[in-house]
């Protein structure tokens, strides 16, 4: 391969490592913000209509100080650990600014961002040492 497509490629994927790196950064700030400021309520599970029974509920219904009725969707993924109950309450955090930015208690799921984090740090190191290797071949 010859150099110029090497650097171009190592500069695609400093590029492309950096953006999730920052997604990463972006989602914990995000998450942790909204845990530690937000305002906490109860939200009530329900399912969304249309949804046939045995399918996971994905809806939360929460009232914000204001009083406004607010129903999003829910952040994490219903599975057999943590089923999902039409009816069900859960606690959450909401950022008063944007009543839908949600964060339930006990399911951050920072394990995505992390994971975003250093999957980007490691592209982005690995593209770095990729035009140090193409540039000393010169």
């Amino acid at each position: 391969m010859e150099t110029g497509a090497v650097v171009v490629l190592a500069g695609v994927m400093l590029f492309g490592g950096l953006l999730a790196a920052l997604a990463g950064t972006y989602g914990l700030r995000r998450s942790r913000r909204v845990s530690a400021t937000g305002v906490r309520v109860p939200a009530l599970v329900k399912r969304r209509p249309g949804q046939p029974g045995d399918e996971p509920t994905t809806l939360l219904q929460f009232v914000t100080e204001d009083d406004r009725v607010m129903e999003v969707a829910c952040p994490f993924h219903p599975g057999r650990r943590h089923p999902l109950h039409d009816g069900d309450t859960l606690l959450i955090s909401y950022d008063p600014a944007e009543p839908r930015d949600v964060v339930v208690q006990g399911h951050e799921a920072l394990g995505r961002e992390r994971a975003f984090l250093v999957g980007g740090m490691a592209v982005a190191l690995l593209s770095l040492v990729l035009l140090v290797v193409a540039i000393a071949a010169l």
